[in-house]
């Protein structure tokens, strides 16, 4: 996993999981704590309730993305920024600042005024951003969407999302999003679930991975909570999300998001990674998210389901039965373990060679039964 470096903050698989605190100088956005029109007011903000509560980076919005406004022009969104500007110089404490746009003309003048990066909720559709972040030497988040400057983050399944992230290339210091939430009507709290299970996939990118989670709908579906009682949950994603590989989360509630990510990086999964010896042990558990680090490096035609072992226990076997399956496991690379228990065993291999055992003809029922299921639960 390539780190990427925001005015001095490490992002990555080597750093800590980093949390990017709201705040708005837009009078539409609907979390009303965060929006100011006054730069005293919203520095105030920023240093006691974003940085005080351990913000690594501030983002900073001019305009709601909800779809239900209209869309700004980059000139209007420039109106708004000297109050953007003026709040970031009043701010006492220390914090990467994110300009929230999806226009370069917007990013530029943000960057020569002092911010650190840019937040492109528009995932590139303006094709001079990556070259104006490249030029500033500037982190830039890229939010999947389509190549459309008036629909941010209108994908719905993973393979748009991810297609989306693909399009129009990263930079050398891109951070990428999901883009979780309901950014389009046909985007269902299904869609989110589904990539949010999947998550691990967006690693394929090599570049860190942000999140912006913070008391969504698909998340509060599932416990029937209103967004004010929504907090629990956003905290529990928060933590998977981190021991699925995100590196930033961005949230209202800092210092809470906080607390929960240092636990998702606790007990998350040690990896091998040295890079003395150029050796980096890939994060994967299934073969789509095998299949994405396939793809980076060109290896179409490799199966993933090679590369991916899977672990079953299975009882209720015969003398016999443990005896055929342990010479046809043998002959395609997987190995039947079984012990003082007489009727059962653990079969252990990768999930290709599980799926070839299972469609041999002459198995005993019991096994046929059994290698059937292992074959239907691993097959994409």
């Amino acid at each position: 996993m390539q780190n990427v470096e925001a005015a001095g903050l490490g992002i990555g698989d080597d750093y800590p999981p980093r949390i990017m605190g709201v705040l708005n100088v837009s009078a539409e956005s609907p979390y009303k704590p965060s929006v100011f029109d006054d730069p005293g007011d919203a520095a105030a903000y920023t240093d006691e309730q974003l940085i005080g509560e351990g913000a690594d980076i501030v983002d900073i919005g001019l305009e709601s993305a909800n779809k239900r406004f209209e869309v700004l022009s980059a000139d209007e969104e420039l109106d708004r920024l000297d109050t953007a500007l003026e709040t970031i110089e009043s701010v006492s404490g220390d914090a990467v600042f994110s300009i929230e746009t999806r226009y370069h003309e917007v990013a530029t003048a943000a960057l020569d005024g002092g911010f650190d990066m840019v937040n492109d909720i528009c995932g590139f559709a303006d094709p001079e951003m990556p070259r104006v972040c490249s030029q500033y030497d500037a982190a830039v988040v890229k939010m999947a969407s389509p190549p459309d400057l008036e629909r941010p983050g209108a994908v719905e399944t993973v393979e748009e999302i991810y297609e989306a992230l693909s399009r129009n290339g990263i930079t050398e210091k891109t951070i990428i999003d999901p883009a979780f939430g309901g950014w389009s009507p046909e985007k269902t709290l299904a869609d989110d679930r589904e990539t949010f299970e999947r998550l691990r996939e967006f690693r394929g990118f090599d570049r860190p991975i942000l999140v912006s989670i913070n008391r969504k709908n698909f998340l509060r579906e599932l416990a029937d909570r209103p967004t004010e009682d929504a907090l629990p949950v956003s905290l529990a994603a928060t933590s998977m999300a981190v021991e699925r590989g995100a590196h930033v989360i961005r949230t209202h509630d800092v210092a809470e998001t906080r607390d929960a990510a240092i636990i998702g990086r606790e007990f998350a999964s040690e990896r091998l990674r040295d890079e003395t010896t150029g050796v980096e042990e890939l994060d994967v558990q299934t073969p789509s998210e095998l299949r994405r680090h396939f793809d980076r490096i060109g290896a179409e035609t490799a199966d993933p389901k090679d590369g991916v072992t899977r672990a079953f226990e299975l009882s209720g076997l015969t003398p016999e039965d443990r005896d055929h399956l342990s010479a046809v496991a043998a002959k395609h690379g997987v190995t039947f373990i079984h012990g003082q228990h007489e009727t059962g065993g653990i079969l252990v291999g990768p999930i290709a060679a599980m799926v070839a055992i299972a469609r041999v003809d002459d198995h005993p029922p019991t096994i046929a039964r059994q290698l059937d299921a292992i074959a239907a639960h691993t097959e994409e």
